[in-house]
């Protein structure tokens, strides 16, 4: 069988994939993709952000007109079913599919579509989908195969009542009340995106309170939204077991309760895909939810071995992930740009949506780091006011003294586009990043980036 040569195989077209490929390329390197399914883009396109992003713009435009009084001229309120929503975000799976196998095309990357395996350190061999077997022998190896949801052996997740977050994209019908177990980012929002299309949910949390990665005053935040929509959130709760029925799921908790639904989604954590790759024939060993360790440069204990994205574990969103693939690539290649990406913003699609960068209240006061707090309350703000998105704020936490930007948290309509004037100032040197850049700087009006100067003054004025 003949060998085919490249500078770099990259295992996965997801978002790591796709950086560390495209980097690559550009650096006058010869570049091979291999996608374990029939098309690029990885979970993220088809199972994971883009979807239930989609999914939730759709459900978040139907809440609008329901609940928007100037629209009754036009209609009384409608529910629509979660099948009929779902169409919309199939055509921009198909829309982002077309753009990226462009991409592929032309900057001239071999794609091979089908399982890929390690035959040794430097050798994969491609099973695939027309049946025909291909090996390839690269100079380097980018493992960037992403993740899947984890389930537990004792949940019977072949029941037509049990899904987990890939196969929920799946169901062909609207249910009246459901189980999500699991509320960490991807339980959170699909709470939201069911809620919103009127299903009661029962959200069961294994922690005492909603994100606690956030600062508390944006996840209570959250939580009271939620509760809002007919959410129930149960903290502090483990399952016992799952007993699936003909005419729904029972879900047995520790604590003595149970509660019933017509289905159940899992969405508990995720396993890196490093399963039958052959790793174990070149000496690489994952850990136990399936994740490798690499170092700051994305290498793992192999040095011309590369990995990236969720296969690596935190902070899991496909915005680091990117960069962590041309961060790879740009090693490998001995290029200047190669970062270790650790300031990442997180965006939570929940409705509202949150995004946060930087420490929490609950960190600086730990740290015994002297800040005070500047807030923006969105309902005070004219563009709010108009587009009728009044739910949410900006919170900036800043240094007493020098006045540093320490930390920036925003709960509301556009929060994760909000937060990027906070990371473009947090990210400046010496007096740059300071409070007083908001307040020197003029704002469009009206604007949702006007909260930044309302929050600075407000800030400004708590210090004496």
């Amino acid at each position: 069988m003949a060998v085919s040569n490249y500078d770099l195989i990259v295992l996965g077209s997801g978002p790591a994939g796709e950086g560390a490929a495209m980097n690559a390329v550009k650096l006058g390197k010869r570049v091979a993709v291999v996608e374990q399914y029939a098309f690029v883009g990885g979970s993220c396109t088809h199972l994971g952000t883009i979807p239930s992003k989609a999914l939730r713009h759709s459900v978040k435009q139907i809440m609008d007109f329901n609940t928007n009084s100037m629209f009754r001229e036009i209609g009384e309120p409608r529910w629509f079913s979660f099948p009929k929503v779902l169409k919309r975000a199939e055509s921009v799976i198909q829309k982002q599919v077309q753009s990226r196998t462009l991409y592929y095309a032309r900057n001239r990357i071999d794609l091979y579509f089908g399982k890929g395996c390690f035959v040794d350190e430097h050798t994969i061999e491609v099973v695939e989908h027309n049946g025909n077997t291909e090996k390839l022998r690269g100079a380097h190896i980018m493992i960037a195969t992403g993740s899947r949801p984890f389930q537990p052996a004792d949940v019977d997740f072949t029941h037509s009542r049990v899904y987990d977050s890939d196969t929920i994209l799946e169901l062909s019908h609207t249910p009246r009340r459901m189980i999500i177990y699991g509320a960490g980012v991807i339980g959170s929002e699909y709470a939201s995106i069911f809620s919103g299309l009127g299903v009661l949910v029962d959200l069961v949390d294994t922690r005492d309170r909603l994100l606690s990665f956030l600062d508390k005053e944006i996840s209570d935040a959250l939580g009271y939204q939620l509760r809002k929509k007919n959410v129930i959130i149960r903290h502090n709760e483990e399952y016992q077991k799952v007993e699936p029925l003909n005419d729904g799921v029972i879900m047995h908790l520790k604590s003595g309760k149970k509660l019933k639904a017509d289905l159940l989604l899992w969405a508990n954590g995720r396993t890196g895909n490093t399963r039958d790759m052959g790793l174990e024939l070149i000496g690489l060993k994952a850990n136990s939810r399936g994740q490798l360790e690499v170092n700051e440069n994305y290498q793992t204990s192999i040095p011309h071995i590369y990995a990236g994205g969720d296969v690596i574990g935190w902070p899991s969103l496909a915005s680091a992930a990117y960069d962590q693939g041309r961060s790879a690539s740009g090693n490998l290649t001995g290029s200047a740009y190669c970062r270790f990406v650790d300031e990442v913003p997180t965006g939570i699609y929940t409705i509202p949506e949150i995004s946060s960068l930087g420490s929490t209240e609950e960190e600086l006061t730990a740290q015994a780091v002297p800040y005070e707090v500047g807030k923006a309350f969105f309902s005070r703000l004219a563009r709010a006011q108009i587009t009728g998105e009044l739910v949410g704020m900006l919170k900036i936490l800043f240094h007493r003294e020098t006045l540093e930007i320490l930390g920036i948290h925003c709960f509301g309509d556009q929060a994760s586009e909000i937060v990027h004037i906070g990371q473009a100032v947090m990210t400046q040197k010496g007096e740059n990043n300071s409070l007083r850049y908001f307040l020197n700087t003029t704002f469009n009006y009206p604007t949702m980036a006007e909260a930044y100067r309302v929050a600075a003054l407000d800030g400004l004025n708590r210090l004496f």
